[in-house]
């Protein structure tokens, strides 16, 4: 019963309106799209930095190379995963830097 009253207010155009002009409503569209641009904004710069990543390149070099042993592949991902672990603890540094201004 509750829910068929609510269908029924919120499908009149005059009751949508007011609720649409109250300030708790406009707040929370407000607060919506400021989520929505900031997430945005995030994506992208991670999808820019990704693009630009030290890691990233390593391994498109190391993929067009034919390994000629087993050790070379050893050494090859071994160093992958250095270039990895290094770009992983400058974005961490980055993000902390960030999170205290």
């Amino acid at each position: 019963m509750l829910a068929r009253m609510l269908f029924t207010l919120l499908n009149r155009l005059h009751v949508v309106e007011k609720l649409a002009e109250s300030r708790p409503i406009r707040r929370a569209a407000q607060i919506t799209a400021y989520a929505i641009t900031k997430a945005q904004l995030a994506g992208q710069d991670a999808s820019r930095r990704v693009m630009r990543s030290q890691t990233l390149r390593q391994v498109r070099e190391e993929a067009g190379r034919v390994p000629s042993d087993m050790g070379e592949v050893g050494s090859r991902l071994r160093r992958v995963r250095e270039t990895f672990v290094n770009e992983v603890k400058q974005g961490w540094k980055d993000g902390s830097r960030q999170i205290k201004k």
